[in-house]
């Protein structure tokens, strides 16, 4: 019997960076987005269905450009990212646009996901090989394993200015930390400075960081749902952010099991920036020419 794996796809960020809807920003040689290149490799991987999360002001465009692209190649659900779901007692600012974290649009989808399933960024391309990886690992892990796919921080730089990445620490092919870091280059030395402003360390280019691609069980929902009142009670609901890489380190602590490192050779991209979006293009193109995906994606 087919086991069902699912695709959640974090699509609630504003991309303030970037200056617009980035999620919907043709890419491809027939007007693809970056989404749809991950929805492919996701069902060639053997993904039986996709769940987005996004804010519930953008449903109709996201609907009539990304949904219309994708409804009748996989099974395809919406959820919600509000400010407001969360347990009573936590008041969050009205003023507060910014959603509250990674962390919490993975809680927004807890009545829906049943089965095994990997989380990505809308807006980042991951490579084929990751959702084969991801794949694999989902058919045959325990419902309290978890794993990250690991990739060399080298593959997913951009030129256009500094990024940030989680630096993995690792021992045996598991996780013991994960460094929040933004990641420059200083001539030709590669840095790593950790967002809570410890002082900068150099990394090299093999370094393996984690691009939010976290493979995960629906074990995950009842850590969130039990920590979630902790967690905005005792931070500064006007600017916390609740994030998935802490939260899933922390579940694997309570649980006493520690994540997988899955290593992929794929390259990364993503559009931190505008000037971006033509590395992506021309990636894009290179990929096409070597025969991974059709010029015409869905033809």
């Amino acid at each position: 019997m087919k086991k069902d794996l699912t695709l959640l796809v974090l699509a609630a960020g504003m991309g303030s960076r970037f200056g617009g809807l980035k999620q919907i920003e043709p890419v491809g040689p027939n007007g693809e987005f970056i989404i749809d290149y991950s929805i492919k490799d996701a069902i060639r991987a053997g993904f039986t269905k996709v769940v987005f999360v996004i804010k519930r002001e953008n449903y109709e465009i996201f609907k009539n450009t990304i949904g219309k692209h994708i409804e009748d190649k996989i099974k395809v659900e919406y959820v919600f990212q509000d400010n407001a779901n969360v347990p009573k007692g936590i008041v969050i600012p009205k003023e507060r646009v910014k959603p509250l974290g990674t962390a919490h649009a993975v809680y927004s989808a807890k009545d829906i996901i049943k089965e095994n399933f990997a989380i990505i960024n809308a807006d980042d391309f991951y490579g084929r090989e990751a959702y084969l990886e991801a794949s694999r690992y989902l058919l045959n892990c325990q419902d309290d394993e978890y794993a990250v796919i690991g990739y060399k921080v080298g593959n997913t730089l951009s030129a256009n200015g500094s990024v940030k990445r989680g630096i993995i620490l690792e021992n045996n092919g598991y996780i013991d930390k994960i460094i929040e870091s933004e990641v420059y280059q200083k001539g030709e030395k590669l840095l790593a400075r950790p967002l809570d402003k410890e002082e900068a360390f150099e990394i090299d280019f093999d370094t393996l960081v984690s691009m939010n691609l976290f493979c995960l069980t629906p074990k995950i929902f009842t850590y969130l749902e039990n920590n979630i009142q902790d967690f905005f009670l005792n931070n500064d609901t006007a600017s916390i952010e609740w994030l998935v890489p802490n939260t899933i380190f922390e579940s694997s602590k309570e649980l006493n099991k520690k994540i997988k490192v899955i290593k992929t050779k794929s390259k990364h991209y993503g559009i931190t920036y505008k000037e971006d979006l033509e590395n992506l293009k021309k990636g894009l193109l290179k990929e096409i020419k070597e025969g991974i995906y059709n010029k015409d994606l869905w033809g």
